[in-house]
């Protein structure tokens, strides 16, 4: 995520003068180019500014606040260069640093457009969780790793502690209801998978009952399983509010949803109870510590990031 972003406003005419003047005023925009006339679906005016990053969600607030969403639109971009004395000098005088900022418009599309129940989604869960299913059979945690990375949960996730902090209720039915679907989905293929290859002489039942010292973490949840959970989803959130976005794919491969979520699903699918119930209550800690981590984030996002740089 860059320190810059660019909006692009469709204004109805009775409200640009308001707009010029709200970024005229703001500190952190820049950049303000107007088009008299030009739009033409919604009919209004366009205008263009750079805002710094730190400074965006007060002015998409303000900019909201005149209904332009409902008659005009509201467009965010992020600038990934920006060469101007006039941008570092709104990046300067805005309060905080753009790498801290959260922008909440922008947190809210990329959690909700993630927390959709899609066809891809569902088709990713599923073959996430039938390699880590592979994986615990083999006691290869190399499977394990890229279960964790392929699983697409962490979105969803996400969606939930926004919508909990930002009181958006459809977003956080929506989050529950891909994950309440998706984990199943993921679990009923690999119990298929399971019993296909098992059919095909490729694994066996003696396989989870041998000794897996690489992997038996999955299924034997302790205190750690909890502080580790709640450390990643402190770094997923950051990584997600935050310009640090590449630390996601760490992130992904600290927790053990997808993999608990599988390793519960082959122990079904032998009959072995007390593995397939150790791994339920593993998937339950990691996902309680998760969201309990990511709602705390926000909260102190919300209240901390915005304090003013030091010199």
């Amino acid at each position: 995520m860059g320190a810059v972003l660019h909006l692009r406003i469709i204004s109805p005419a009775d409200r640009t003068t308001r707009v010029e003047r709200l970024l005229a005023e703001d500190v952190a925009a820049t950049h303000v180019v107007v088009f008299p006339g030009v739009a033409r679906d919604p009919i209004g005016d366009l205008i263009t500014c750079d805002v710094a990053r730190e400074g965006a969600s007060a002015l998409l607030a303000r900019l909201r606040d005149l209904d332009l969403e409902r008659d005009g639109s509201i467009m965010l971009e992020t600038v990934d260069v920006s060469l101007s004395r006039s941008a570092d000098r709104a990046e300067r005088r805005a309060p905080g640093f753009g790498v801290d900022a959260v922008v909440w418009e922008q947190i809210e599309q990329s959690t909700g457009e993630e927390s959709r129940l899609s066809a891809a989604f569902l088709v990713f869960m599923a073959v996430a969780t039938a390699i880590a299913g592979i994986g615990v059979l083999l006691d290869q945690p190399i499977l394990i790793v890229g279960a964790m990375v392929v699983g697409p949960e962490f979105g969803p996730l996400a969606a939930l502690c926004v919508g909990l902090v930002r009181r958006r209720a459809f977003l956080f039915r929506r989050a529950l209801v891909t994950l309440a679907v998706g984990f199943p989905v993921g679990m009923a293929v690999t119990v298929l998978t399971t019993w296909l290859l098992d059919a095909a002489g490729l694994v066996s039942r003696d396989m989870l009952l041998a000794d897996r010292p690489l992997t038996s973490f999955i299924w034997q949840p302790d205190a750690l399983s909890w502080v580790v959970g709640f450390l990643a989803g402190v770094a997923g959130m950051l990584s997600l509010t935050s310009a640090k976005a590449g630390t996601l794919v760490g992130v992904l491969i600290s927790v053990t949803t997808v993999p608990a979520a599988a390793n519960a699903a082959v122990a079904l699918s032998y009959g072995v109870t007390d593995e397939a119930v150790g791994s339920a209550v593993q998937l339950l800690v990691n996902v309680a510590a998760i969201v309990l981590a990511g709602v705390l984030t926000l909260l102190v996002q919300r209240v901390a990031w915005h304090r003013p740089r030091r010199s």
